[in-house]
């Protein structure tokens, strides 16, 4: 009985998420160009894959990309959390404006954070004209590229790092502050031996949305840099959308099963360690 109620939901699961798995993984084991007969070449493509620099450059900047940028949210995101966290005024409406960019779409947001950074006529440029008499070539070098995914990709996604982070906060009875400021407790005291150790579940949960998401990255690279300067800034999302885009879907695929295997074995490493807590 057990087997005949869960039926629909595993073959609905098999349909969306099983099926399209196996069918990228039986196309990375052929020779698939457009306009040509499909040939099967076994692991070819995976073994042409780790004698590419430009895949292992890709590699290299998606690890260094969700390093950065989730580090870079998960302490922001425990900042705005501590602060929207306050009993001040007007908190709600002021929670409901930090919420902002995490609700534009990244497509969006990456649109204006490129006109931002632009040499020529970009705020961030127009300030630091006035404040050192300089402009910065965010786009056009490897580091300024990099700084710049990094600064639109943080200014996005805190918010809703903070979100999760903020119900922590939420979940710890004010009793518990009150007694500690009762025995001398001081902020800092408080902040690392109560609310950190409270909240540590909480904070695991959004590494583990935020890591998994970053791995993924596409929209914000693509309008942005579009991978520039000279494939500096390619993830292998983008790596891989560039091979199917040229029509040589084989290796294309064998591409997006390495990001899925790299995605699935860091969500397994975090799983399990937020299980444990």
């Amino acid at each position: 009985m057990f087997y005949i109620l869960n039926l629909p939901a595993f073959i609905t699961v098999s349909l969306i998420i099983l099926l399209p798995i196996l069918g990228t993984f039986a196309i990375s084991l052929f020779r698939f160009v457009t306009f040509s007969e499909p040939s099967f070449v076994g692991i070819s493509n995976y073994l042409r894959l780790f004698s590419d620099e430009a895949f292992i450059n890709s590699v290299l900047f998606t690890l260094k990309f969700v390093f950065f940028s989730v580090s870079a949210e998960i302490f922001l995101g425990i900042v705005l959390a501590l602060l929207i966290n306050e009993k001040i005024p007007l908190r709600s409406l002021f929670r409901g404006i930090v919420l902002l960019p995490w609700v534009i779409p990244s497509v969006v947001s990456g649109r204006v954070w490129e006109i931002m950074f632009n040499y020529s006529y970009g705020f961030l440029n127009f300030i630091a004209e006035i404040v050192a008499g300089l402009r910065i070539n965010w786009l056009g070098t490897e580091i300024g590229a990099f700084l710049s995914l990094v600064i639109a990709d943080v200014w996005r996604t805190v918010p809703f790092v903070a979100l999760i982070i903020l119900a922590g906060l939420q979940s710890i009875p004010d009793e518990i502050y009150d007694q500690s400021k009762i025995d001398g407790a001081g902020p800092l005291s408080r902040f690392f031996f109560i609310t950190l150790p409270m909240i540590d579940v909480f904070i695991l949960t959004a590494l583990v949305f935020r890591t998994i998401d970053a791995l993924r990255v596409f929209d914000i690279v693509f309008v942005l840099t579009g991978g520039g300067p000279s494939g500096s800034t390619t993830p292998l999302t983008l790596y891989a959308y560039k091979y199917y885009l040229s029509g040589d879907f084989g290796y294309g695929s064998a591409v997006s099963v390495i990001l899925f295997l790299l995605t699935l074995l860091v969500s397994l490493l975090l799983f399990r360690i937020v299980g444990r807590r």
